[in-house]
């Protein structure tokens, strides 16, 4: 290719369009950005439901192009790893999923240079940090408690092993640790369901508040707004 110019696009795995961002900055290129697309989703289908950075460098006097795929953030791959598609809105209140040690390594391992600390534990506590804005608790606890045993050495043999598959009594401990996770957000979406209600229900409504204001006037002004009223 000759002179290129490179395009930087953030995009759903398997599902982007021709519609903004990429068909407005690529139109006028001389390119059939349907056929981009489609190579896009090809590249990326691997990656579905995470958001994928994607680099499309482009020579226009030769109508030529070429798709570069990065690696979708930490967070999404941790959201993946997790099996949600979204974090806590009110982290340190409402959980949003759980992880275990290993799954932070994998993600660590899989970011690789792309993370700021080229030390593995480093890298893993980054991820750590990442769990703590999610809302996403790590062994069963939460990401700050997580982080203070990393710093003790609780994890140092399995991160040093670079340990990223789960024993089948692993498997099943998380497996629980979910479904705890689950019923704790069902009880506190319940709870808040509740109490918008009650909340909804003591409020006078405009009518009502209007009505007991008019009953707590005296009987001299009633009687004075009475006599205006026939002249």
């Amino acid at each position: 290719m000759g002179k290129t110019d490179t395009f930087n696009f953030m995009v759903q795995g398997g599902a982007a369009t021709a519609g903004p961002p990429i068909g407005p900055a690529l139109s006028g290129k001389g390119l059939n950005i349907g056929q981009i697309v489609k190579d896009i989703n090809e590249k990326t289908s691997g990656l579905k439901g995470m958001d994928v950075p994607v680099k499309v460098k482009v020579d226009a006097a030769a109508k030529k192009y070429e798709i570069e795929v990065g690696l979708p953030p930490a967070a999404a791959l941790l959201k993946k790893e997790a099996g949600i598609e979204k974090g806590s809105g009110t982290a340190g209140t409402k959980p949003a999923g759980v992880l275990r040690i290993e799954h932070l390594i994998k993600v660590a391992k899989t970011k690789g240079d792309s993370m700021l600390s080229v030390d593995l534990k480093k890298q893993v506590k980054e991820l750590v940090g990442t769990c703590v804005s999610l809302g996403m608790r790590v062994e069963g606890k939460s990401a700050k408690e997580v982080m203070i045993e990393i710093n003790k050495g609780t994890y140092d043999s399995k991160i040093k092993a670079a340990k990223t598959d789960l024993t089948a009594e692993e498997l099943k401990q998380w497996e629980s640790e979910k479904q705890g996770i689950k019923l704790e957000i069902e009880r506190l979406e319940k709870a808040a369901a509740q109490a918008a209600a009650a909340a909804q229900a003591a409020a006078p409504t405009e009518g009502a508040a209007a009505a007991a204001a008019g009953e707590a006037k005296p009987a001299e002004a009633k009687k004075e707004e009475k006599k205006a009223e026939k002249k």
